[in-house]
């Protein structure tokens, strides 16, 4: 895996999030693609992306993926992104041409996006959604109240929200997924699963944070297996229709499932 990515100049989620999957997923032979660079514009304050040395979208990357997950024989792909607040459209022309070329090459592989949320910009979302992806997630990543002391200044909760309404209503699979340990009350979780539910969302993902360094902000409290067990109860009860939840749960975490 690690050889196929270094030869066909890709990067992954998987690497440059320090994912503590990625063994177990890489032994799998899947992998979440990470498009538009490995540089993001935003440096939220739970993830390790690299936030220096920004540089333009590679017009070949497409082509590359799709020639890599053609290699690896996937039936699922997830392509996600770092955040590109310094282009006209987010990079959605990008993702948009990823899709395309995938269909393209394996004509029978289903695909997962992962995206930002373009600023809010709907009509770049569109084009996204344009290229008919068969899911297509935007994290929340934490609560309402902490939102401001976690994300970017540029994200927002009630953006997040409108994205992945603007997702559902498409008729497009909608997907989430919140990282808990970040000083989050119970209340607030379920809060969080009440609102994206309302906007349509029908599958996510609950996972333990790890603070990537001691830069990053500090893991207020590690929430137990049972616990997780006792959310992905209440999610369904609520009607998620897939729902992934335990410690090590990141957002794609088993997506092909």
């Amino acid at each position: 895996m690690a050889g196929l990515l270094r030869e066909r100049g890709l990067h992954t989620v998987c690497t440059s999030a320090k994912c503590p999957n990625i063994g177990e997923c890489w032994a799998r032979g899947t992998a979440t693609i990470m498009i538009l660079g490995k540089v993001c514009t935003r440096g939220c304050r739970f993830c390790s992306v690299a936030t220096d040395g920004l540089l333009p979208p590679d017009p070949e990357e497409s082509a590359r993926v799709a020639e890599a997950l053609e290699r690896l024989g996937l039936k699922y792909a997830v392509i996600t992104s770092v955040t590109r607040d310094d282009l006209p459209d987010g990079g959605a022309t990008h993702f948009a041409a990823t899709v395309q070329a995938i269909r393209a090459a394996c004509f029978e592989t289903k695909v997962e996006l992962l995206i930002p949320d373009f600023g809010g910009d709907l009509a770049a979302l569109d084009v996204v959604l344009s290229s008919a992806p068969d899911v297509v997630g935007h994290n929340l990543e934490t609560v309402r109240r902490l939102t401001p002391k976690v994300r970017h200044p540029r994200a927002d909760y009630d953006t997040s929200l409108s994205v992945l309404k603007h997702i559902s209503a498409n008729g497009t699979v909608a997907k989430t997924a919140l990282l808990l340990g970040l000083g989050e009350t119970l209340e607030e979780v379920h809060q969080s699963l009440e609102d994206a539910f309302g906007v349509g969302v029908r599958r996510i993902a609950l996972g333990q944070y790890l603070a990537p360094s001691s830069a990053h902000a500090p893991v207020e409290r590690y929430w137990t297996p049972a616990e997780f067990d006792a959310l992905a109860d209440t999610a369904r009860r609520m009607g998620y229709t897939w729902v992934a939840s335990g410690p090590l749960v990141r957002s794609s975490y088993k997506a092909e499932e």
